[in-house]
């Protein structure tokens, strides 16, 4: 009886013995394995190579572009008039047609002006009777005067009746003149090319030549214009680009995602506006196709500059750190390495980069979020999502509601 409880004491003791040293054994060698296991996945994960996107480094003309705000204005605008008083019979245009210099846009009652040139005709005929009638009354005077048959008052008292009838004469055809054009008047001709909007005057209505408001005006649109500011900041540029020659504009929709129409600066304007520190620009644009229309607001570029074999890349690939810009450069050995650079000028998407870089160089342009120092790159192609050197633009200026911002260095759009 005093014996089974022995055994089974220590029975117990060697079972807790045997667990404390397979626990001391699992932790000694058991945890080997995971360990090693993360090794060789770590191991294996630096090994991936990073789906990147790169760009081979060149140099290129890089166009340096001053950008605004403008509105889209008539280049010629005329309020169409009556120049004699009366009653308008017929209309020959339509609200809103276009219409050429020259074309009938409405006639006036042309019956008083009409009986008005008759009127100075005939009296023009009747002076041109009475003058023939005196001159041959001083050829009589001036044969009897040289026998002594007449005086010399009389002779010239008869000559100045000729001259003042030749005078009557020549005012009786100023008068015709004058009848000749007023009836002209009554026939309202386009002083211009342009369309026309709404009419003022209906027929039937009585206008006069003292009367304030028009008939219909006339907008040119073939060719128009766009009236915008620049920042003072680049007036000596935009300055010394008008003098060297023709300036080109492009006009483009307010969101300056589409370009509407590109023509050429025509007129800077002789100061600053002070309020806004901004300088006020008019350019001409043929506008064939309509595309501009008055008072529609536009953004423009205006190319100022072109620097010449400068060392171009994408936007994309400029990344901004704590100490400053720099891109991610790929090696021969397919690692990347990030370098400082600094950037001159930037616009659109590409930028012009001063230091750093250099004709050859391969550097990242997409994927960068993944990317640190050393780590192993699978380079894709950039020809199909890189924006050609040939259209990037610096963006000098952008003016907005009287507000203007300078240069934009060191930074992607």
């Amino acid at each position: 009886m005093s014996t089974r409880p022995k055994l089974s004491v220590a029975l117990f003791g060697i079972l807790a013995i045997a667990a404390v040293a397979y626990g001391v054994w699992y932790e000694l060698l058991g945890g080997v394995k995971p360990a090693a296991a993360a090794a060789q996945s770590a191991a294996s994960q630096a090994a991936v190579k990073i789906p990147v996107t790169s760009f081979v480094v060149k140099k290129a003309d890089f166009p340096v572009r001053a950008y605004g705000l403008g509105v889209v204005s008539p280049f010629k605008t005329v309020t169409v008039k009556s120049r004699v008083d009366g009653q308008i019979i017929k209309v020959f245009f339509k609200q809103g047609q276009m219409v050429k210099e020259g074309d009938p846009l409405l006639e006036i009652d042309q019956r008083p002006f009409t009986a008005a040139l008759e009127q100075a005709v005939a009296k023009k005929a009747q002076d041109e009777a009475n003058l023939r009638n005196d001159r041959l009354n001083l050829e009589r005077f001036q044969k009897l005067a040289k026998q002594q048959f007449e005086t010399q008052q009389n002779l010239d008292t008869q000559q100045a009746l000729v001259d003042q009838m030749t005078a009557q004469v020549k005012g009786d055809q100023a008068a015709i003149d004058n009848a000749q054009t007023n009836l002209g008047y009554t026939s309202i001709k386009a002083p211009i090319s342009g369309r026309t909007g709404f009419r003022l005057v209906d027929p039937g209505n009585i206008v006069h030549a003292a009367d304030t408001t028009g008939i219909v005006t006339i907008a040119q649109l073939q060719p128009i214009a766009v009236q915008f500011t620049e920042p003072e900041e680049q007036l000596q540029a935009i300055d010394k680009a008008f003098d060297a020659g023709e300036v080109p504009v492009e006009a483009l929709t307010s969101d300056g995602t589409r370009t509407l129409s590109q023509g050429r600066l025509v007129v800077m304007d002789n100061s600053v506006n002070q309020a806004t520190g901004t300088i006020s620009l008019k350019a001409r644009f043929d506008n064939k196709d309509n595309a501009l229309w008055p008072g529609l607001s536009v953004t423009t570029r205006m190319l100022i500059d072109t620097r010449k074999d400068v060392i171009v890349v994408p936007q994309d690939g400029v990344q901004h750190g704590p100490s400053g810009l720099f891109a991610y450069v790929i090696g021969d050995n397919g690692k990347v390495s990030a370098r400082p650079i600094k950037v001159s000028q930037s616009g659109d998407a590409n930028a012009v980069v001063s230091e750093g870089l250099h004709v050859g160089d391969r550097i990242v342009v997409a994927g960068q979020s993944r990317l640190f120092d050393g780590a192993l790159v699978e380079e894709a192609d950039a020809a199909a999502s890189i924006a050609p050197t040939t259209n990037a633009g610096a963006e000098v200026s952008q003016a907005k509601s009287g507000t203007t911002s300078g240069t934009k260095t060191g930074s992607a759009d």
